[in-house]
């Protein structure tokens, strides 16, 4: 009782602001009428009225100086009174505060009367690039912030394509309106009741640390478990080779005694020996009495497993296949095409695939050499979208091995149904993946590589390459390596060309992205286009170099070697003797893939 009324004031005074914050006016009343009446004390420094109050100044300073473009007095308000927890651990607090820097580091650029004063400017402009070596480092590595880490070395950003939404009336605007609601949500959650905060901090967190730790019990049990079986196995295990040795010890010894060892006996202990490798009934089918059966089987049990011939598989009816794969319903042509897939991939490689594939084109499988209008090859524009995957599947594993590409490959009539099925399939996102993987291994092949360029598809891959957080990791990084090697023609560059501005700004956001998997192909993609005057003109205007340079402090030694050749490309005035150029009719497999890496080492 004693230490309740030593508390007594700041209980009742919880109790109070939790019935303000809710707003139960009328009980509040009461509640403080009756307290008056017993003469019981209410803690005055508990209430949320003087705290709304002070909230919404400290609010309204940050807003003025937003207005005002006074960073250093916003952002010491913002550091003083946004909770540090909130501003390091939260993802929308680090991008709105960045978005806040931006602000004010080109405040003189949007709101002065004709040319802003340099001294203040560079100020800012300071102040802005601190911010990016220190704190806003960590979102370097971000697709959406890459860009503006080159704003401090950009001589005119208001001219620059990269920073024209900056410049954009709506701009500010919208950022102030975000900050706006940040700030309210912010000190919303600051005069949370007490009572209240109590209550999650030592429910809820209870709650989920409970769980927690009855999850790691079960799973400890569970290993515990797991172990105690192996031990008591090991332990029987050991128990059994003492007493057999025991019992060959005996027998060693009545030998030298001169008794016999009777065959029954030796079985018996062969059986016991052996009881864990193999079922009882095995072991006692062996004759064990015969000399070095029993060492054979033990040295036997710890060789490797040697391979088996692998055999040849039975041929199939390619007739009666293509007739159903034509004819068939929609459910008998996936399976047929999800098995013949799987025969290909399955097979061991060697002689067993090589067999199959040759099969398979030997007998026009995918009736490529028809001109028949229902083929095979129809299938990719089938209603069903399983039957459409399942097609495109086979056709991409055929692609991926050499001898299935020059079938592929003796007519451009599968790749203009594979470049028509990348641009209308808008429903299955693995029938395009599988599509644009045989189209990223037909770009191996001189002939097929032209026709790509001529039907315009490096157009179709910058476009798709825009926004390539909406892709998949198989459509992002198969996507940009066919749109360097298409880029390693003097065609597909004479095509980057027409929309130079467009390319370079969707490889130079490509080049921060996270999947590091695509950063050669995007290298090789810039080195290439740039041998190209009127696009070195472009990359020179929109501060390429600058750009650059930020990644050099990033990257690792083989990205900082490929990016330092890239300027070196960048800022040469003539084309480069034989780098990269090879537009000969040569129709051999070319490696092409390993071209801009091996340019560079």
């Amino acid at each position: 009782m004693g230490d309740i009324l030593a508390h007594e004031s700041e209980l009742l005074g919880l109790v109070r602001e939790y019935l303000d914050f809710a707003e139960f006016e009328d009980t509040l009343k009461t509640f403080s009428k009756e307290c008056k009446i017993k003469g019981k004390p209410l803690c005055k420094t508990v209430g949320g009225s003087f705290r709304d109050s002070k909230s919404l100044t400290i609010q309204k300073d940050l807003v003025a100086a937003f207005d005002d473009g006074d960073q250093k007095v916003f952002f010491s308000l913002w550091e003083e009174h946004i909770p540090s927890s909130v501003r390091d651990g939260d993802s929308f607090a680090q991008k709105l505060e960045f978005y806040l820097h931006i602000h004010f580091a080109i405040y003189l650029l949007k709101h002065s009367v004709g040319r802003p004063d340099k001294e203040e400017l560079d100020e800012k402009i300071s102040y802005f690039k601190t911010y990016l070596e220190t704190k806003g480092a960590a979102l370097s590595q971000t697709t959406e912030f890459l860009p503006f880490y080159a704003l401090p070395f950009v001589p005119n950003p208001m001219v620059h394509p990269s920073f024209k939404e900056l410049f954009q009336d709506s701009w500010t605007p919208e950022l102030k309106l975000k900050l706006e609601k940040f700030l309210a949500l912010i000190f919303k959650a600051s005069n949370t009741p007490k009572l209240l905060t109590i209550y999650k901090e030592n429910g809820q967190s209870n709650k989920e640390m409970l769980q927690q730790l009855h999850q790691q019990l079960v799973e400890a049990e569970r290993r515990s478990m797991t172990y105690l079986k192996r031990y008591n196995k090991i332990q029987a295990d050991y128990h059994n080779l003492i007493g057999v040795t025991a019992e060959l010890v005996d027998s060693l010894e009545a030998t030298v005694s001169g008794k016999m060892i009777t065959p029954e006996y030796l079985q018996s202990v062969c059986v016991r020996l052996f009881s864990n490798q193999m079922r009882q009934s095995l072991a006692h089918s062996v004759d064990f009495t015969r000399p070095g059966t029993a060492s054979t089987m033990l040295r036997a049990s710890l060789a490797p497993v040697k391979l088996k011939d692998v055999p040849l598989l039975p041929s199939l009816d390619y007739e009666k296949l293509k007739k159903d794969l034509i004819l068939g319903s929609d459910r008998l042509k996936a399976f047929l095409l999800q098995a013949l897939r799987w025969r290909l991939t399955t097979s061991h490689p060697g002689e067993q695939r090589e067999t199959i594939l040759q099969a398979y084109i030997s007998n026009d499988l995918l009736d490529c050499h028809s001109h028949n209008q229902r083929s095979v090859l129809q299938l990719l524009h089938s209603k069903s979208d399983v039957v459409r995957q399942y097609m495109a599947r086979l056709i991409n594993a055929f692609a991926s091995l050499a001898e299935g590409r020059l079938y592929l490959a003796q007519n451009t009539k599968v790749l203009r149904m594979l470049e028509g099925r990348l641009k209308e399939e808008d429903k299955d996102i693995i029938t395009r993946e599988n599509v644009l993987g045989a189209l990223q291994k037909f770009s191996l092949r001189r002939p097929l590589q032209t026709a790509m360029i001529q039907d315009g598809l490096i157009f179709w891959l910058v476009d798709a390459l825009k926004d390539p957080d909406c892709l998949s990791d198989y459509t992002l990084e198969y996507s940009v390596a066919l749109l360097m090697n298409l880029c390693l023609r003097s065609t597909g560059k004479n095509m980057c060309a027409k929309v130079a501005g467009l390319v370079l700004k969707v490889l130079s956001d490509l080049l921060g992205h996270e999947n590091h998997e695509i950063q050669p192909y995007v290298n090789g993609a810039l080195y290439s286009i740039l041998s190209v005057p009127s696009i070195r003109e472009e990359a020179r205007a929109m501060g390429m170099e600058d750009i650059l340079r930020c990644f050099i402090k990033e990257g690792n030694a083989e990205m900082i070697r490929q990016i330092e050749f890239i300027i070196k490309q960048l800022n040469s005035e003539e084309l480069p003797d034989g780098v990269l150029e090879s537009d000969d009719d040569e129709d051999e497999d070319d490696e092409l893939l390993n071209s801009f890496i091996s340019a560079t080492r």
